[in-house]
């Protein structure tokens, strides 16, 4: 159980729940609780790949304001996979009217913005395996939740995962050892982690699984 010390304010937890996006509330409330305590421990930034409308977002965005540092969110807006027209997580309203193609940017704005959250987060709008190569500093935390390939979830791993600070936290979401309830990749790569010897399991709250830095690579 999320203790009161790391939990959300209530007006965010109701805006995350008010929020388009597809993360059930009591992971929500885990992701926040490693946020949050990784965030004091280190001082350092919090990084989630793939941001789709903020959601997730907001809740490592409050994590990071009452730590004093930033919440970085890297997602080209264009929706993944799943989201295309003809799939099972496609939404109409999040589509550009003009070009006719996956538009999020516009809703996750206004996501941060009715939270009165915009100025702790660093939106990166773009893919991320580019972001990850400029990318400079080290992070607390890195959260794993973007493309549900092995190609895009491996991308991520590889691109982010070397960029956790000793101490620091990898957060992988949608981990789902029976392939009855979800996709594999994720689920992958939360195994490669695991066999790296560079990371080891802290918490499991259903398809969340948080990991810390104990050990060099990847």
């Amino acid at each position: 159980m999320t203790s009161p010390a790391l939990a959300p304010s209530a007006a965010v937890l109701a805006a995350f729940e008010g929020a388009k996006g597809f993360m059930p509330v009591h992971e929500g409330l885990a992701l926040y609780a490693a946020a949050a305590g990784v965030a004091k421990e280190l001082r350092l930034p919090l990084l989630e790949v793939g941001t789709y409308c903020g959601r997730s977002t907001l809740l490592l965005a409050d994590a990071a304001r009452a730590a004093g540092v930033t919440a970085v969110t890297v997602d080209h807006h264009r929706g993944s996979e799943e989201q295309q027209p003809g799939w099972e997580y496609h939404d109409e309203s999040v589509v550009d009217p003009e070009l006719g193609v996956m538009d999020t940017l516009p809703t996750f704005r206004r996501t941060l913005h009715r939270a009165g959250l915009e100025e702790h987060v660093l939106a990166l709008v773009g893919r991320s395996p580019q972001a990850a190569r400029v990318w400079g500093s080290p992070l607390g935390l890195v959260f794993v939740d973007g493309g549900h390939t092995d190609e895009h979830a491996n991308g991520d791993y590889e691109g982010w995962a070397p960029h956790v600070a000793p101490g620091g936290l990898l957060v992988v979401h949608d981990v789902f050892p029976d392939p009855a309830d979800g996709g594999q990749a994720p689920y992958r790569v939360y195994l490669r982690a695991l066999a790296s010897g560079a990371f080891t399991e802290v918490s499991v709250t259903d398809s969340l699984r948080v990991l810390r830095r104990t050990g060099s690579g990847i």
